[in-house]
């Protein structure tokens, strides 16, 4: 099954990712950054319930579809409980998936849109404007570093790897240039953090990449 929609949502355009257990599915989802996951409730080493209350507890709100066996109401709860955004009972069309894949995406996009601006300890930012303060007077920050704090906000409590960073802010899709995100990160702490040497909102997570707070 999992071959067969990774086939079909090819067909479709999309660029998918095929994981065969849970442990491995967690790994990727938590490494890189996706659009949406689909996750069967019934998978080795670890259950998709597991991989999506383990995602949410680390605050990964990746758009999460579960697919659950007919008849199993308790795995529909329990995963709309632990954050799922939709289920599919199997059997199922995949037309009827490809429907559900595109409005969960849809709510997704419109969430993602909505962020305009932010405000978190003496920092204002309003994204559409271009414009931003601390304590009150305006600083200036450069069009990428507004790009940057909104993924940020948009990602506010996960942790954001360099190559995340540099696939939506810098666009080089994964080439090995994460030096050039932390000379970013040390710019932009200069700006928004009261003591730069001991940030509250931008923070890194060694070995990993960063994690924003605020």
């Amino acid at each position: 099954m999992a071959v067969a929609l990774r086939d079909g949502f090819t067909y479709e355009g999309y660029s998918v990712h095929l994981e065969r257990d849970g442990a491995a599915g967690l790994r990727t989802a938590t490494e890189k950054s996706h659009d949406l996951l689909i996750l069967d409730v019934m998978l080795p080493r670890l259950s998709g319930l597991d991989v999506c209350r383990q995602l949410r507890g680390a605050g990964n709100d990746t758009p999460i579809i579960m697919l659950t066996a007919r008849g199993q109401e308790i795995d529909k709860v329990l995963g709309l409980k632990t954050g799922a955004d939709d289920y599919v009972t199997k059997p199922f069309s995949f037309l009827e998936l490809m429907a559900r894949v595109e409005a969960v995406l849809r709510r997704a996009s419109k969430a993602a849109e909505a962020v305009e601006s932010a405000q978190f300890g003496d920092v204002e930012v309003n994204f559409k404007s271009f414009e931003a303060k601390k304590g009150g007077k305006a600083i200036e920050l450069s069009p990428r570093e507004f790009k940057m704090l909104k993924y940020f906000v948009e990602h506010r409590g996960e942790v954001v790897t360099r190559d995340q960073l540099l696939d939506h802010v810098w666009g080089y899709d994964g080439l090995p240039l994460t030096r050039t995100v932390d000379m970013h990160i040390a710019k932009l702490r200069q700006k928004i953090e009261d003591t730069p040497s001991d940030p509250r909102h931008v923070i890194t997570v060694h070995r990993v990449g960063y994690k924003f707070t605020g």
